[in-house]
């Protein structure tokens, strides 16, 4: 079991651009069959987890049934954002808080920390992060919100490219059940 930060990135490392829009990573080749896919990914997935500017851009962009068929949390001091038509909780407390609860939920599968940035950023400070697998697009975007706005440490143990994307799984050095044994 591990939590995983599993995204997409502009060669300069941002997510979304400076509109919320995902336009430049949506109209890109990728082989839904090859390396890093998601289809693979997410089987191997027992909880999701996102923060509210995650959640609404789901909202707006995949409108109807929730898209995930696992438990999943919006970490949010908003809980009136979520349609009463998915099966998300809320959750407006610490990372670190809610995490035993995730990985209990994952029922021994992993955890996918979903999205933004800044809800993975809470994460990797509080050395909860395990992996990160990040799909690097050939683009750069100038501004937009960050893959990862706090410093942190990775060694790199597995890339590959798909099509138009360089992927990489990252291991933190600071996170993992290695470290937390050893506190």
């Amino acid at each position: 079991m591990a939590t995983v930060y599993y995204t997409a990135s502009s060669l300069d490392g941002f997510i979304v651009d400076d509109h919320d829009s995902l336009d430049w990573l949506t109209s890109r080749d990728i082989d839904q069959n090859g390396p890093f896919n998601y289809d693979e990914f997410i089987a191997t997935i027992g909880a999701v987890v996102m923060g509210s500017a995650t959640y609404e851009w789901i909202v707006r962009n995949h409108p109807g049934d929730w898209m995930y068929d696992q438990p999943s949390w919006v970490m949010t001091r908003r809980p009136h954002i979520i349609d009463q038509r998915h099966d998300v909780q809320t959750f407006a407390g610490e990372a670190a808080e809610l995490h035993p609860t995730l990985v209990s939920a994952a029922a021994g599968k992993d955890v996918w920390v979903v999205g933004g940035g800044d809800i993975a950023g809470q994460f990797v400070s509080a050395g909860l992060i395990d992996e990160m697998i990040v799909s690097y697009a050939p683009c750069s975007l100038g501004t937009g919100s960050p893959v990862l706005p706090v410093r942190s440490e990775w060694t790199l143990v597995d890339s590959a490219v798909n099509r138009a994307f360089a992927c990489a799984r990252w291991r933190s050095v600071t996170s993992g059940p290695e470290r937390r044994s050893a506190e």
